[in-house]
């Protein structure tokens, strides 16, 4: 990856030189690292609002009733796991983590499901249908507070920040709902293959 941005840095700074205009391009290349920064900054405060709260869920015992909330459907994907395990709880607070819309806040609970549903795989070298599932699920997440663009409709002075949560519902609902047919499918034509 680095070898491709390396290569299109110079590709760029060599048109620049041929056409006259590596002075502009310089000066668009140190704008848009300005502008990468503050939207770093920017992601980095939502981000410790949205760990922190999922931490005090956790602590205050929020996670089992997110747990609770969400058995009917992790029963439903998950049947292997007992409801109480701690790969349920880490899948419940990732979840619930997703459907707040909080980004990268969701990756340490995704993170810690995945480590607890691979401690309990009898070949680590191999994922599980589990483990295949919740990757699915976890990149194709239902968003119903998605906070974080919420958060840059506002920073940028939107007249109508919350006008695209229905067209978010319904996209992150189709495609979470396409993205799981189309694991069990994979899962389905995988076990009856000859």
């Amino acid at each position: 990856m680095n070898i491709l941005w390396a290569g299109m840095i110079l590709l760029s700074l060599f048109a620049g030189t041929i056409n006259g205009t590596l002075p502009e391009t310089t000066a668009a290349g140190m704008e848009g690292a300005r502008a990468a920064v503050e939207t770093v900054l920017s992601f980095a405060g939502i981000m410790c609002l949205w760990s922190g709260f999922l931490r005090l869920a956790e602590a205050g015992g929020a996670a089992a009733l997110f747990s609770w909330l969400l058995s009917p459907i992790t029963r439903l994907l998950f049947p292997r796991f007992p409801k109480d395990s701690e790969e349920m709880t880490q899948i419940s607070m990732n979840m619930t983590a997703n459907l707040l819309g909080t980004g990268n806040a969701a990756t340490p609970a995704g993170i810690a499901a995945m480590c607890a549903m691979d401690r309990s795989n009898p070949h680590p070298e191999i994922p599980t249908e589990e483990m295949c599932i919740f990757t699915v699920l976890n990149t194709a997440s239902l968003q119903l507070i998605p906070a974080t663009i919420l958060s840059l409709r506002i920073a940028a002075g939107s007249n109508d920040t919350a006008g695209i949560l229905a067209p978010i519902w319904l996209a992150s609902l189709c495609s979470l709902l396409t993205a799981i047919f189309g694991m069990k499918l994979i899962l389905f034509l995988e076990k009856t293959k000859i």
